[in-house]
């Protein structure tokens, strides 16, 4: 990347894919380290910095932030290089083979079958290794299932609870850095004290990091049951698309917002969506879900953040705020998609739609 950038600013030259492959065979006679790693994992990492520009320039076209590529810190928390082809794997005597590395032993996830397209080797700074194997299986993606106003939910996410369901249920938020927090703090200040480049220092930096490495493995647990139950339960699953980034930009919410990994949950929402044909909508961010009433429709503008239920001055109908939203959610999701099996014109009304919310409760 920094022979890219520099023959652009010396030269105004872009480089392509073929130029750097050129470069890269160059570069080998004047360090010989690069003789020793796998050419083809080298050659996928110039191919990774060619889609870094692809999607640069995409988003300038595009008029979005765009985000110039920076380079990858080599203390960053995960390093990860791909080698795309000629490894092996074996399950009788669990053992991956890999280009100038050799055999190694693992512990198999699972076994598959299928045609292996190319594995991903990842390293932690706790040391540990993870070999990620990509598959192609031939298998079709499944039929999305019916849809229904009874089989669908809407998914309000939030602090105090994590996720509030359109059936009223509230899941609690588990907040795994907050009950670390002391733990964390008292392991920053050991590895302060410890002198640069000792051995109690680096000591001090594994405690830190495998911590971390706890935290972080409780909040992936907690959110791969939570969206496989969801998954499991519901034939459509509506949420809300949220500006995380935004709502990071709030120096007292931020370290809350960045545990609750709203982002991440989503994401796995959308991938275990598509794998098990479930339909995952998404509405507007600037929906007035959480001021409208889900009984008759009025819009309370006078609802302030801290009002955490509010009584409709319309229907007298008390409302919890998250449960409320949730169902809102559910409501302006259902109306942006055609009923089944019954082509309309406009969309489903709101009242009608309230009122089956109502049967349901």
């Amino acid at each position: 990347m920094e022979q890219k950038k520099l023959a652009y600013e010396t030269d105004s030259k872009c480089l392509s894919w073929y130029d750097l492959n050129y470069l890269l065979t160059s570069l080998k006679q004047d360090h010989s380290f690069l003789k020793e790693a796998y050419s083809q994992s080298l050659i996928q990492a110039i191919k990774r910095v060619i889609l870094a520009y692809k999607h640069f320039f995409r988003r300038v076209k595009l008029r979005k932030n765009p985000g110039y590529p920076k380079f990858k810190s080599r203390k960053a928390r995960r390093q990860s290089f791909v080698v795309p082809q000629f490894f092996d794997v074996d399950f009788e005597a669990n053992r991956v083979c890999l280009p100038k590395i050799g055999k190694i032993k693992a512990v198999f996830h699972r076994r598959f079958t299928g045609n292996p397209k190319e594995c991903i080797v990842v390293s932690t700074k706790t040391g540990k290794f993870f070999i990620c194997i990509v598959v192609e299986d031939g298998k079709q993606p499944p039929r999305k299932r019916l849809i229904t106003s009874e089989g669908s939910v809407g998914i309000d996410v939030g602090l105090t609870s994590y996720a509030t369901l359109s059936s009223g249920e509230k899941i609690k938020n588990p907040r795994p850095i907050q009950h670390g927090f002391k733990r964390l703090r008292c392991l920053h200040q050991r590895l302060s004290k410890k002198k640069k480049g000792s051995k109690n220092r680096e000591k001090a930096r594994y405690r830190l990091a495998r911590y971390y490495e706890h935290v972080a493995n409780q909040r992936i647990d907690f959110l791969q049951k939570l969206s496989t139950r969801i998954i499991r339960e519901n034939q459509a699953i509506i949420v809300e698309s949220l500006n995380v980034r935004g709502m990071m930009g709030n120096r007292k919410l931020a370290r809350q917002i960045s545990d609750a990994a709203w982002s991440k949950f989503l994401r796995m929402l959308k991938d275990k969506a598509e794998i098990c044909g479930v339909t995952l909508i998404e509405i507007g961010r600037f929906e007035s879900t959480s001021r409208l009433c889900s009984a008759c429709g009025f819009k309370n503008t006078a609802l302030q953040i801290a009002d955490r239920a509010w009584v409709c001055p319309e229907c007298r109908t008390h409302h919890d705020r998250d449960i409320n939203a949730a169902q809102n959610i559910k409501m302006i999701g259902l109306r942006s998609i055609m009923t089944p099996g019954e082509p309309r014109e406009g969309p489903v009304e709101l009242s009608a739609l309230a009122e089956a919310l109502k049967q349901e409760t």
